[in-house]
C-alpha cells in the first residue's frame, strides 16, 4: 500500500535505525550469532529503490530505539526532564515550525496512560483500525524539546516518514497504537519512553505532533516458545559428553551427515537461563540464523556436530562451555532448543 522509504538524515534524533537488520537492529549482546552473520534487514526495506539506497549510503538512519544502550541513563532521567521543562522557551529557527503553547508540560485536558505517556487528540480522523507493533505506518510529525526547540520535522522536509511501529522509541510505539488513520495527536513523551538522555539524542521529555497518514499491515510474530519443563537441570534421560555438555534429541532428523567444526549451518533456536528466562530466540523472530560453527560458544560448536539435518535437540550447556559468566552475557548454565535446518558448507 505504502512504499517503504528510507528517512532523511534529520530523522536521526527521532528514530534510530542504522541501515537495519531486524537488525541492523543490533543483535542482543548475548546473541550466539556473530553480528556479521545475523538475520536479514528489517525496518527500512529499500527493495531496489535507488533513492532509498542512496540515502542509506549517506548515513541516514535511525528508526530503532536503542533501548539497551539508553538504559544506563535511567538515573539521570527525572532531573534532565525537569531541567528541560524549566528552561525558557526557545524562539524558532528560520523555517522551523513554532512550538505548541503547551510544549512545556501536558495540560489538564491531556490523557495520561499507565506508562506516563500523555496525549491529546488535535484532529479526529476517519479511520477505525489501530496499527499494531508489527505494522508499518506513514506519518507526518514535528518534535520539540520542552524549551520549545524543534529538533526534527517531516513537515519541514516536505515529505512523510515510513517505519515500523515497533522500531521506534517506546513512546511512539505506544502512542501510534492509540491512533487511527487521519488522527493528529500531540504526545508528551517522558524521558524514559524517549531517549533516556542518551548522548547525542534530544534530552528530557519530548513533545511530538503526529498525523497518521496510513497503515500497512504486517505479519504478526510467532508466539514465544514454551519454557522447557526440564530447564533447571538435565534429566536422567539426557546424554552427557566428556566435556560436560548434556543433550537430548527431541525430534530425529532425516539427514545422514553431521556438520564439522568449520561448517556453516542454518538453525532455529531458543535459549533460556536455568530460571526459565528466555534471552534469545530465532523462532520468536521468525527468521533462522546462519553462522560458522567455529564462531559460536563452545557448547554450540560441540553440540551441533552431534546433529543431522532436520534434527531438533535440547542442550544443557555448562557455564565453561557457554559465556563463562562474562559481563553482559547470560550467566550460568544455559539451555537451548536447536533445530538444524541445513548444513550450508
Amino acid at each position: 500500500m505504502y512504499r517503504s522509504r528510507a528517512l532523511a538524515l534529520s530523522l536521526l534524533p527521532l528514530l534510530a535505525l542504522a541501515c537495519p537488520t531486524e537488525t541492523s537492529q543490533r543483535p542482543p549482546s548475548h546473541q550466539i550469532v556473530p553480528s556479521s552473520q545475523t538475520r536479514a534487514p528489517a525496518g527500512v526495506d529499500c527493495k531496489g529503490d535507488p533513492d532509498c539506497e542512496k540515502e542509506q549510503a549517506e548515513g541516514l538512519a535511525a528508526l530503532v530505539d536503542r533501548t539497551a544502550a539508553d538504559a544506563k541513563h535511567d538515573a539521570d532521567a527525572a532531573g534532565h526532564g525537569a531541567d528541560a521543562a524549566a528552561a525558557p522557551p526557545t524562539p524558532p529557527a528560520p523555517g522551523d515550525i513554532p512550538a505548541p503553547p503547551d510544549v512545556a508540560a501536558p495540560p489538564a485536558s491531556a490523557t495520561t496512560t499507565a506508562s506516563g505517556l500523555a496525549y491529546r487528540v488535535l484532529t479526529k480522523g476517519t479511520g477505525t483500525a489501530h496499527p499494531q507493533p508489527y505494522d508499518r505506518v506513514e506519518v507526518h510529525y514535528s518534535g520539540w524539546t520542552t524549551d520549545g526547540k524543534m529538533f526534527d520535522s517531516s513537515r519541514k522536509r516536505g515529505r512523510p516518514a515510513t517505519f515500523g511501529v515497533g522500531q521506534v522509541i517506546k513512546g511512539w510505539t505506544e502512542g501510534l497504537q492509540l491512533m487511527s488513520v487521519g488522527d493528529s495527536t500531540r504526545f508528551w513523551i517522558p524521558v524514559e519512553l524517549a531517549y533516556n538522555n542518551a548522548p547525542g539524542k534530544p534530552a528530557g521529555m519530548l513533545v511530538f505532533d503526529v498525523e497518521l497518514l496510513g497503515i500497512t499491515e504486517g505479519t504478526p510474530p510467532p508466539p514465544p516458545p514454551e519454557t522447557p519443563v526440564d530447564v533447571a537441570a538435565p534429566p536422567a534421560s539426557a546424554t552427557t559428553t566428556a566435556s560436560g555438555l548434556a543433550y537430548r534429541v527431541l525430534t530425529k532428523g532425516t539427514g545422514k551427515t553431521h556438520p564439522t567444526e568449520t561448517s556453516r549451518v542454518t538453525v532455529h533456536y531458543s535459549g533460556w537461563t536455568t530460571d526459565g528466562e528466555l534471552f534469545d530466540s530465532s523462532t520468536k523472530r521468525g527468521t533462522p540464523a546462519t553462522f560458522p560453527l567455529n564462531r559460536v560458544i563452545k557448547g554450540w560448536t560441540e553440540g551441533l556436530q552431534l546433529m543431522v539435518e532436520g534434527e531438533k535437540s535440547r542442550f544443557w550447556i555448562p557455564v565453561d562451555l557457554a559465556y563463562d559468566n562474562a559481563p553482559g552475557k547470560p550467566a550460568g548454565m544455559l539451555v537451548f532448543d536447536v533445530q538444524l535446518v541445513s548444513i550450508d558448507g
